[in-house]
């Protein structure tokens, strides 16, 4: 599809992207292929698509015969590509709010594959929703928002690095792999784009994902407080916890953003594990 092409989609169901959507439609022929070859699509794999749009992705999947499951949230475009796609089984089309989605009930499939031009307005919710998920993507390709896609990827110490960063790299190795250019969507957003992988590792596989969550969530919650003075807090006793961040590694005085998942696996497996006595 190219613009021509979309303008006249666009036209058709009398829309407008919308920007409190998040709405920038990829358009280069180069970008989409050089997606499907990262994403490593294969015949019959189960793809999780979110915000399909009009199908540029899309179509790219299917031809490379992936079975895709695609949310869509905007009902003109949901209607659009049940017609587009009429003819093919292999798509389905889910209408809904990709932050309300319940993935456990919707995939289950086994092992999948998540692969999107993720709205900007959504990312950062329906990717800490995906890392929730008993069964995770075996890896996710997203287009993000360059900001978005570094702060993800970030190494400790930098200003990007965040709860976030520690709850994705505690799952994948992250890696933004391209940085794309507003000229390649339309309607052009403000800011550049970066394309980011996501592979799955077993590094940390025994970790309890819901209390280490809640854990990095409280400490980088107050980030640029003393970690041991958060913990402590929280009404964990001050002993254990200083143990625990001695055998992580770090301090009773470090701040979070000190700490790299290694450290942040480890703490979270020690408190865990007293929680649970």
């Amino acid at each position: 599809m190219n613009r021509q092409d979309l303008l006249a989609a666009m036209a058709a169901i009398g829309m407008r992207p919308g920007r409190g959507l998040g709405q920038n439609f990829l358009l280069d022929q180069n970008l989409l292929d050089c997606i499907i070859r990262m994403a490593e699509v294969s015949q019959g794999e189960q793809i999780l698509e979110v915000g399909p749009g009009f199908g540029a992705l899309t179509e790219k999947l299917l031809a490379a015969g992936a079975e895709v499951t695609a949310i869509e949230y905007d009902n003109r475009l949901a209607a659009y590509l049940r017609t587009k796609f009429a003819d093919t089984s292999a798509l389905h089309v889910v209408e809904q709010d990709a932050c309300k989605v319940d993935y456990e009930a919707l995939l289950s499939l086994g092992r999948f594959k998540a692969v999107a031009n993720l709205p900007y307005s959504i990312s950062s919710v329906f990717i800490a929703k995906l890392l929730e998920c008993d069964h995770a993507p075996q890896s996710m390709l997203f287009m993000l928002q360059r900001e978005m896609g570094e702060r993800l990827a970030a190494s400790p110490s930098t200003k990007s690095y965040g709860a976030l960063s520690v709850r994705c790299q505690l799952e994948y190795d992250v890696k933004v792999a391209r940085i794309v250019p507003p000229e390649v969507f339309h309607p052009a957003p403000a800011v550049e784009s970066a394309l980011v992988s996501f592979k799955r590792h077993d590094k940390y596989r025994s970790l309890n994902r819901d209390a280490a969550g809640n854990l990095i969530k409280l400490v980088f919650g107050q980030r640029r407080k003393q970690m041991g003075k958060v913990l402590t807090r929280s009404g964990l006793e001050e002993n254990l916890v200083r143990k625990a961040l001695e055998t992580a590694g770090a301090q009773m005085e470090s701040r979070p953003d000190a700490l790299n998942v290694r450290q942040f696996a480890i703490l979270c497996s020690i408190l865990d594990d007293h929680g649970r006595k």
